[in-house]
């Protein structure tokens, strides 16, 4: 678990159970203490960085030209700091063991013994906050389900999630290029979230960025139109400051412009859109209104994600 890349030459200290430590990278490896080593590791049982305590130890190592500090703790003991990120303590249970077992998969899927680290602690993999943000509510969902995980065809699935479908979630090439069996727009009536409907101004200039960052650039002022929705109903061409954008790139090209779901249609420089995320997978708040509505975290797995079984780890993951 990746949880800072530093600047060479930058310092950081750690607090450990025997006291506070100095480290810092350079080219040729870490100075600890005033000691270089080729990398540096300490097992724990827990550290503190920047004033935020973690379970397991860490390792320091240079790689590119940066200082990676590595959290190296066990699956269970990852997600005790992963599912408060992701989930409301307040959402019911069977919504909070339903990310759980999406939390692990996701995870699982991205294990490489042969890569620096197999996470990171950002948006980018799974938000992950350490020890100081674990919950009873969220221990006993992970402890539930320990274990387990979802596969399709004897092989770990692509556990994705997002905050709110906005009704209707996107099948898996809307959005990432690659249809999946188990990925498919599906219903979403009981997302009731707070973005399950919005609207946003949009700025001519944020477009233009938004654009110029896909590598357009920008050849007129008209605002942006949707001439084309997905299956799902979001937008798949859409013409903008004398441009047009297509297919997964559309949708990116909205994210990319500030907006919560890529669900949306303009009145000129206003989008009116249901939703928030990408739209794939289990949405947080449709999960949230399952288990309310008295369905089990099996029903909602199986519900958002149609073919998938829930296996234990050691079976899915041969």
């Amino acid at each position: 678990m990746l949880l800072k890349e530093v600047e060479l030459g930058e310092e950081v200290r750690l607090a450990l159970p025997t006291g506070e430590v100095a480290l810092r990278g350079q080219a040729e490896g870490v100075v600890v203490e005033g000691r270089l080593l080729p990398s540096w590791a300490v097992e724990g049982p827990y550290f503190a960085l920047e004033k935020r305590p973690y379970r397991g130890g860490l390792v320091a190592r240079v790689e590119g030209g940066r200082l990676l500090l590595v959290n190296v703790l066990p699956l269970e003991d990852y997600l005790l700091g992963v599912l408060p990120a992701e989930m409301p303590a307040s959402f019911p249970e069977e919504a909070l063991k339903a990310q759980a077992v999406l939390a692990r998969t996701f995870a699982v899927r991205r294990l490489n013994p042969l890569a620096p680290y197999d996470l990171c602690a950002t948006e980018a993999c799974q938000v992950y906050l350490g020890l100081s943000a674990e919950t009873p509510r969220h221990e006993r969902a992970v402890r539930a389900t320990e274990g387990r995980v979802l596969s399709y065809a004897g092989q770990v699935a692509s556990a994705l999630y997002h905050a709110d479908s906005g009704g209707m979630t996107a099948g898996s090439e809307e959005v990432f290029r690659k249809a999946l069996p188990y990925l498919r727009p599906r219903p979403d009536p009981y997302a009731k979230g707070p973005k399950s409907v919005w609207q946003q101004a949009v700025r001519p200039e944020e477009a233009a960025r938004a654009l110029r960052a896909l590598g357009y650039a920008p050849r007129g002022d008209d605002p942006p139109q949707v001439l084309e929705k997905s299956p799902s109903g979001r937008a798949w061409r859409v013409r903008l400051l004398g441009v047009e954008v297509r297919g997964p790139e559309a949708q990116r090209l909205l994210r990319l412009m500030g907006l919560p779901s890529a669900m949306a249609e303009f009145q000129g420089w206003l989008a009116l859109g249901r939703g928030a995320g990408h739209g794939v997978g289990l949405s947080q708040w449709g999960a949230k209104g399952m288990a309310e509505r008295g369905y089990g975290y099996r029903e909602i797995l199986g519900h958002y994600f149609p073919g998938t079984l829930l296996s234990p780890l050691e079976v899915a993951a041969r």
